[in-house]
């Protein structure tokens, strides 16, 4: 299959701050197809977390078209930009973003509850994601009883739960020791060895380089975007 499952096609978003209209992405085109792991790499202000949120259907461009499995989103209602969230798009955030006084398994089960699906077949198919996120026997910890990279892989499996069309990533070993990182990205070459689609979105060029396509975005335009050689 080698359909695209994101297409972006020069889009800008312009913000006006006190009368001053400042571009943080200006005229930017890209295409990611199913099964491809692409790193967007640039430092900070370079633009690509704008550029992140506008693929991530949490902000609209101000000009440009944004294709997310085929449906063009660029102007779409917030009811609809939520759904696509839900169905399509899985994040992983470097805050790991989880429910305190939640246990992992009802952190997973949560996109599934905003699903309508019943209590039984959540607990099913999250306890199942656990599982392969090496996380069986850590159903019921709390976030406070799991460690930094334990609790990202709550979080991956919170966002995989769904079965999204894009695995979305924002700096996800940010907030981890060297260890957990490497941990972590080699979750992420196992999904994408089973035909993940993922997009990571870092400053570090160490962890671009586990992708197979680096993008990098400087000043708010892309300046590179290359396929990365790897065994």
């Amino acid at each position: 299959m080698t359909s695209d499952v994101l297409r972006i096609s020069h889009i800008s978003k312009i913000y006006t701050m006190d009368g001053v209209e400042f571009t943080a992405v200006g005229d930017v085109s890209l295409s990611v197809k199913h099964g491809e792991y692409v790193a967007i790499m640039g430092p900070s202000g370079s633009g690509k977390s704008t550029l992140m949120h506008i693929i991530g259907c949490l902000d609209r461009p101000t000009a440009g078209r944004v294709e997310i499995v085929g449906q063009d989103i660029s102007h779409a209602s917030d009811h609809v930009l939520a759904r696509i969230r839900n169905t399509s798009i899985g994040f992983v955030f470097q805050q790991f973003n989880l429910l305190r006084r939640t246990s992992a398994i009802a952190n997973v089960e949560l996109p599934l509850v905003y699903r309508g699906i019943g209590g039984g077949e959540r607990r099913s198919i999250a306890e199942k994601i656990l599982r392969q996120v090496g996380l069986g026997d850590k159903l019921n910890n709390f976030p406070s009883q799991l460690s930094g990279g334990q609790q990202q892989r709550v979080a991956i499996a919170r966002a995989l739960v769904t079965d999204p069309q894009i695995l979305l990533a924002d700096e996800p070993t940010g907030n981890l020791d060297s260890k957990s990182g490497t941990e972590i990205l080699e979750l992420f070459e196992g999904l994408h060895k089973n035909g993940r689609t993922i997009i990571l979105v870092t400053h570090d060029a160490d962890v671009a380089r586990q992708a197979r396509r680096i993008v990098r975005i400087a000043d708010g335009k892309i300046v590179e975007d290359k396929k990365v050689g790897r065994p």
